[in-house]
């Protein structure tokens, strides 16, 4: 058999001569794993752990799911593939765009250059939101696989690779806010593995868990436990398993359960005048029954009116306020893309999170709970566990290296004999 080496973003991966499967275990704190494996619930995980490998890895920012899972499948970092948030504002048109589009990816995913070879890849995903963009330009001719646990009722071959996904994995349809859509991925993931067998497998998870239960909980622990289970036999059919999350999760509420926000919108039309500047939150999509868009990092364009420097300096003053950038010193720090960051981007401390007017968000959704959610460096670290050693020259690189989560397939493709 012919293998096959593809290079993307400056990284050659040669086709893996076992199953790889990476798991993005969405809003998947280190903490959760260290819960889990106190409480003695996730023995296959703890296994990998003693021997494979582990650390911690500073993922992308902001610290959302779209641009974390566009740089776990490129390699690379937003700068590189574009994706700066779930959401952006075109200058040209004045309008917010969510970025989901193909067309806003600027590289092909891993799988999707494996596949163009004639290798079978899969790629299941929990949200469709991610979905298209990891497909890009994928080939599904030679049995690949691409779809999302969220209209897996309505795969067919020619979109999905598969028709009739809910009988193929004899499961329901998953309610979208469950622990159930994410253990629906990893079904479907164990499923494809034994029957089609592809080289690369990724499967990309939701954080419902994570946003309502915190590390240890009784209910975090019965996921974590189920996914360990599933790992455990996908491990038995000889797959490498990687394990890492597109980022953490905080309790972002006070000491009467309500949620600390800053309500930046509201504070600088007080201060410079309405309409002088305009707050994107670009953790929002439309799941916001999770965070009712509230997340710990935003993006200010400011109008004519103002001077940046001068709200630059406004913001710093605020209480939960952590760091602002310029958009130029954002897009050098934090690698993002020139092209589509704000004036001004601006994190939250900790337990802060940063809205734009507090009209304009509905935190019904919450019903009552804690908020927990995501965006700031804080939930930038994020776990990476290999299920089996590096070989010689990555074991080497490994004791040397700043981890970042971009590099998850380059370790388990290139590392893992």
């Amino acid at each position: 058999m012919e293998h096959h080496k593809v290079t993307l973003n400056g990284i050659t991966y040669r086709q893996p001569s076992r199953p790889v499967i990476v798991v993005c275990i969405d809003g998947s704190d280190p903490e959760y794993t260290e819960a889990g494996i106190a409480a003695g619930v996730l023995p296959n995980i703890e296994r990998f752990m003693r021997e494979g490998f582990h650390t911690v890895a500073q993922g992308s920012m902001p610290s959302f799911t779209c641009p974390n899972n566009m740089s776990i499948v490129t390699g690379s970092e937003p700068d590189v593939h574009g994706i700066s948030g779930n959401y952006y504002l075109d200058r040209i048109t004045g309008e917010p765009v969510v970025m989901t589009d193909p067309e806003l990816l600027n590289s092909r995913s891993i799988m999707s250059e494996f596949s163009l070879r004639g290798v079978r890849v899969a790629s299941i995903t929990a949200k469709d939101k991610l979905r298209a963009q990891l497909q890009k330009d994928m080939r599904l001719e030679n049995g690949s696989i691409s779809l999302s646990a969220q209209f897996a009722n309505s795969a067919s071959l020619a979109v999905n690779g598969l028709d009739n996904a809910l009988d193929y994995v004899n499961l329901p349809q998953p309610d979208m806010y469950s622990a159930e859509l994410s253990l629906f991925v990893l079904d479907m993931g164990l499923k494809i593995l034994e029957d089609r067998r592809p080289d690369i497998l990724y499967l990309s998870l939701t954080d419902y868990i994570q946003h309502t239960h915190a590390p240890g909980s009784a209910e975090a622990n019965r996921f974590y436990a189920e996914m360990d289970r599933i790992f455990g036999l996908m491990q038995e059919m000889d797959a490498v398993i990687a394990l890492t999350a597109d980022h953490g999760m905080q309790d972002k509420a006070d000491d009467n359960g309500l949620p600390n926000v800053v309500w930046l919108q509201d504070i600088l039309d007080e201060e410079f005048g309405f309409a002088s500047s305009r707050v994107i939150c670009p953790i929002t999509d439309a799941f916001v029954g999770h965070h009712g868009s509230l997340g710990g990092f935003v993006r200010v364009y400011c109008s004519e009116q103002v001077d940046r420097e001068d709200v630059i300096g406004a913001i710093k003053e605020i209480h939960g306020i952590e760091k602002v950038w310029s958009g130029e010193n954002a897009a050098r720090e934090l690698r993002q893309p020139l092209d589509r960051e704000g004036d001004i981007a601006v994190a939250g401390d900790r337990k802060t999170v940063i809205g734009g007017r507090a009209i304009e968000h509905d935190l019904s959704a919450l019903k009552g709970q804690r908020l927990r959610t995501h965006g700031s460096l804080h939930e930038a670290r994020v776990p990476m566990i290999f299920s089996d050693p590096f070989n010689g020259q990555y074991s080497e690189k490994a004791e040397t290296n700043e981890w970042r989560s971009h590099q998850v397939f380059d370790y388990a493709i290139n590392g893992i004999d």
